[in-house]
């Protein structure tokens, strides 16, 4: 199948979500439980722009020759800096097609098989973390547990858990302190202090990642909390309204923390291209979400290849027509920002 063919079977099979040619958050906007983005809508359409306002310096004076994608992130050899995000609920946002569990057992072994690796995500229902344990345990599998902020004791026990699938990372969204299912909870979920994250960084005995982080302050708590990595994510725009895109606010963040800790990024990334914009302006690696699940509906496994191979053919040539010819080449000067 096509990509165009696989987005074609998707339709229709999604709830409201329209599986848009471009997913660039127009058509939801503000549908949630759907796609959208909370309040005014605003926020994963402007993720989305702010990426295509930066344009590509093309220059292609120089030695010719074949882009190699390839990185190392977290230890793995991996075939494009690209991890596909988690998704939580795709049964009450997307469709009754997949749930939790079954999403997750198909995109991590897909994304594996492809060269990359799938972040799980972590609900309410203890069954989908341990689906997650059980999926990334198995041979030839690997990704990235993600843990809600719960309260301390419920952090430790999914923890624990989820190292017995031995992941050579686990991450935590902390923005999803936002979400209305972690709010007055007893006892309390939510934001973590700099000391609580340290606690829970020793816990994980294994790089721990740090997603949510959108200022250079808090990508700064992040080090002091003993952070491997950050994700610069503002959680597709679903936990605050109003609130700048992951593309506006990299730059600085960079600039604090580059080559202290691993710098990946989320929110509107939607081709090779953009996630070559995203390493000029200083990402390590890129998160993808919301083009996966369509990509599944439509056509299970073989619509992760596809992505995986669009999002790969595409970032290759960005490298060669601007000149870089390794990831490690890529620079600030290939983008024109506004």
């Amino acid at each position: 199948m096509t990509y165009q063919e696989i987005l074609e079977a998707a339709r229709g099979k999604m709830g409201r979500c329209k599986a848009c040619p471009v997913c660039n958050g127009l058509a939801c906007k503000n549908a949630i439980p759907g796609p959208g983005s909370k309040g005014s809508g605003t926020v994963a359409a402007r993720n989305y722009q702010k990426w295509q306002e930066l344009r590509l310096n093309m220059d292609t004076i120089g030695a010719g020759g074949a882009a190699d994608t390839r990185c190392t992130l977290f230890g793995q050899e991996m075939a494009m800096p690209v991890f596909a995000a988690p998704v939580g609920a795709p049964d009450v946002h997307f469709g009754e097609a997949y749930n939790d569990l079954s999403y997750n057992d198909l995109l991590v072994s897909a994304c594996a098989a492809w060269g990359i690796a799938a972040f799980t995500g972590d609900g309410v229902n203890p069954r989908i973390m341990e689906s997650a344990a059980e999926v990334l345990g198995r041979p030839g599998n690997r990704g990235i547990p993600t843990i809600k902020p719960w309260d301390m004791d419920t952090v430790h026990e999914r923890l624990e858990l989820v190292k017995k699938a031995d992941p050579f990372a686990v991450a935590m969204d902390i923005d999803a302190a936002g979400l209305p299912f972690l709010k007055n909870r007893t006892p309390p979920a939510g934001s973590k202090t700099v000391e609580e994250l340290r606690q829970i960084a020793a816990w994980a005995e294994r790089p721990f990642i740090l997603k949510g982080i959108m200022t250079a302050a808090g990508a700064r708590k992040a080090l002091e909390a003993g952070a491997a990595a950050i994700v610069v994510s503002n959680h597709g725009g679903r936990v605050l309204d109003g609130c700048p895109a992951t593309a506006e606010v990299l730059p600085e963040i960079a600039a604090e923390v580059k080559g202290k800790l691993t710098i990946l990024v989320d929110g509107g990334i939607r081709s090779g291209l953009d996630v070559f914009r995203a390493l000029a302006l200083g990402a390590d690696g890129v998160l993808i979400g919301r083009p996966f699940v369509p990509m599944i509906y439509g056509g299970g496994a073989e619509g992760v290849q596809v992505l995986v191979e669009k999002l790969r053919a595409e970032l290759e040539d960005a490298m060669v027509m601007c000149g870089a010819h390794s990831l490690a080449e890529i620079r600030p000067d290939m983008v024109r920002r506004p």
